[in-house]
């Protein structure tokens, strides 16, 4: 399987300017060697906006007319359908039963078609849609201009902070993870990668350790609050992980809902559960990773109002 290039992430770099905020490095003062890439400053509240915008800007001039449709359970939605807007591209979002109101409310903001079904169903709906509509399927991870797009994270690290040491990256499908991977081990080989998951959503840790693809099933994934986190890789991500990620740590519900208030109180960063994943890691499980400067991706911002909240004991 031919995998994405440091050359494709370039080409996604130059899609996406303009449309999508280069987000900074913020250095935490309560851990002098872990820095913040903080992806939930995005114009939509997550870094997901990079692989959507790149997706479409690679569009031809009849995919555009015939539109775009992707499953999501908010975040890369919320990122089609503003980059399709932006593009002027019709747009359709599938989601599952269950997935942040507040999410997919600002969906429905942006004007476009939003379709519910239960969450087995939004891979096989959004592929319905596209057989008989002609629209073009985006998919949330699996593909290869969503990976390079999210691999523009990475090329911002390097350049920001060229002697970084660990990249600690939260782990759904893979597409994010995938992506910064493959920028960082071509522009600073010495660094280390490190993909962080929930205990209760760790297919990604189990598919590494078997060769293939591990699918927990909804049953299992739904019990964790990081909603963005929940599925398993693909083939595709799968492979960028096993040729290019040096390791997986796993982190509780707890550790997760304590790194979120750390974030909000002493970051001055509104987060969503799956966006804490990779500060838990350094917050609780320091021990299990590499020493030196550390970047933490905090991957969005999108949480319920009542979530939020409840960490924050409001």
């Amino acid at each position: 399987m031919e995998l994405v290039s440091l050359d494709d992430v370039q080409v996604a770099a130059a899609d996406i300017a303009g449309v999508v905020l280069r987000t900074p490095l913020l250095r935490t003062w309560w851990d002098a060697d872990l820095w913040l890439k903080p992806e939930s400053l995005q114009p939509v509240g997550s870094f997901k906006l990079r692989g959507a915008t790149h997706a479409v800007a690679r569009l031809t001039a009849a995919e555009r007319a015939r539109g775009v449709v992707t499953h999501s359970s908010g975040n890369h939605g919320l990122a089609l359908a503003y980059a399709a807007r932006t593009a002027d591209v019709p747009c359709r979002i599938v989601v599952p039963e269950g997935a942040p109101a507040v999410k997919v409310d600002r969906i429905r903001a942006l004007g476009v078609e939003v379709i519910t079904v239960p969450p087995p169903r939004r891979g096989p709906e959004a592929e319905r849609i596209a057989a008989e509509t002609g629209a073009v399927l985006v998919p949330p991870f699996d593909d290869r201009r969503i990976i390079a797009g999210q691999g523009t994270i990475g090329l911002e690290i390097v350049e920001d902070l060229p002697d970084v040491d660990v990249v600690l990256v939260p782990i759904g499908g893979g597409g994010l993870s995938s992506g910064i991977a493959t920028a960082v081990t071509a522009l600073r080989p010495a660094a280390t990668v490190i993909g962080v998951e929930p205990d209760l959503a760790a297919d990604t840790r189990d598919s590494l350790a078997a060769g293939s693809v591990v699918v927990w099933g909804e049953e299992r994934t739904y019990r964790t609050m990081a909603d963005g986190l929940r599925l398993p890789p693909s083939t595709l991500t799968l492979a960028h992980l096993r040729a290019r990620l040096d390791g997986i740590v796993t982190v509780t519900e707890e550790e997760i809902r304590a790194a979120m208030g750390r974030l909000v109180r002493d970051a001055r960063l509104v987060v969503e559960p799956s966006a804490a994943v990779a500060v838990a890691a350094r917050l609780f499980h320091a021990s299990e990773l590499p020493g030196g400067r550390t970047v933490a991706v905090v991957t969005g911002g999108n949480v319920d109002p009542a979530v939020l909240a409840s960490v924050l004991g409001c």
